[in-house]
């Protein structure tokens, strides 16, 4: 499945109807949100969710979640956005990731990884009465969109709130990211940001 045409053909809709739906944003980090936030505000009023548990040390965490903010209020808007932090609970992603824990980058850690945070997404966008959901992940060319898509949909269904199909990086999607990190001197970290992957990189 192209899930940028799908994507493209369902914001058409949205145009068409004169609507502005709400949409629940799982993000990784502020650049790779940057370029999503700019395409999708457009047609969405956006709750930046942050729910990252897998991110490592804490000093990073905080750093990753505070240029999220910053972003927020500095960049301009055609609908508002909100943003919303979830809970730094390591000991639920490294009970995920056990047994794991010397799985390559991109392997079957990762895709559990995916599933954890998207499914605290999907719980959360029920909470906060969204009407869709999605992740910033699609952007990495790291990032497997196929698997997050396929997990999304499955979650969507799961929890009842449909899951916006995306694969940023298409369109030139993650090299306006880089764009835009530049122009809002925005810190890019060089690992994705787990233990795993931060020794996977020293090596």
């Amino acid at each position: 499945m192209n899930y940028q045409k799908e994507l493209d053909r369902l914001l058409e809709r949205l145009k068409s109807e004169e609507r502005v739906p709400r949409l629940l944003l799982h993000s990784c980090c502020a650049p790779c949100s940057s370029y999503v936030l700019e395409y999708l505000n457009r047609y969405f009023e956006i709750t930046v969710f942050y729910y990252n548990p897998n991110i490592y040390p804490e000093s990073e965490y905080t750093k990753r979640i505070w240029e999220q903010q910053e972003l927020i209020s500095r960049m301009p808007f055609l609908h508002p956005v909100s943003f919303l932090a979830g809970p730094y609970d390591q000991e639920r992603f490294y009970e995920m990731a056990r047994g794991l824990e010397h799985v390559k980058e991109g392997g079957e850690r990762c895709l559990k990884c995916y599933e954890l945070r998207l499914s605290e997404a999907a719980r959360m966008a029920v909470k906060t009465e969204a009407d869709y959901f999605t992740t910033t992940l699609s952007i990495s060319p790291l990032k497997n969109a196929d698997r997050l898509n396929e997990i999304g949909m499955r979650l969507g269904e799961e929890y009842g709130v449909p899951y916006l199909p995306s694969d940023f990086k298409k369109k030139n999607g993650y090299k306006r990211s880089i764009e835009l990190s530049r122009e809002y001197d925005l810190y890019r970290q060089d690992y994705c940001g787990c233990e795993f992957s931060m020794n996977q990189r020293r090596r």
